[in-house]
């Protein structure tokens, strides 16, 4: 799928964004650089103990990639409502954003992401044409990001 035809491909050109798919059980994460990836890479799965701990372990990954800009999935239900993860999200969300508060940050619908990373998983090589639960996180984010940057 070529990206380089959607105004936030252009409007995030040479910029490394990282995308992120909170969870309370893993958090999954990918990045991409316009211009210079050629899709969203898949990055780290980080196993959930705390919300400062995936922000440190987030941190890391910030300053080792030359991330730019942070994208948060959002979770909804189908109907466009907002759930208690939902507040959860924005929640951390918050406290990403002063923790990184040099970073651009913007959230980004998530919906449905895990059941698309899932259908991916099942139609691709990449993967043995099966879900790998140990990846399914990351493949969630990369999708995040896909949706970020069309969006």
């Amino acid at each position: 799928m070529d990206l380089s035809q959607f105004p936030n491909f252009k409007r995030f050109s040479g910029k490394t964004i990282l995308a992120i798919d909170y969870g309370t059980k893993v958090t999954g994460t990918a990045t991409f650089c316009p211009g210079r990836d050629p899709f969203p890479l898949l990055c780290a799965s980080i196993i959930y103990q705390s919300d400062q701990q995936i922000i440190s372990e987030i941190k890391k990954i910030t300053d080792d990639e030359g991330i730019e800009v942070l994208v948060l999935g959002l979770p909804f239900f189908t109907d466009g409502k907002e759930s208690e993860m939902t507040q959860r999200v924005r929640d951390f969300g918050t406290e990403l954003q002063k923790s990184l508060a040099n970073l651009e940050f913007h959230f980004q619908d998530e919906t449905l992401t895990s059941f698309e990373a899932e259908d991916r998983m099942k139609n691709s090589p990449e993967f043995n044409f099966k879900v790998d639960m140990k990846k399914i996180d990351m493949v969630a984010a990369s999708i995040i990001l896909e949706d970020f940057i069309k969006s």
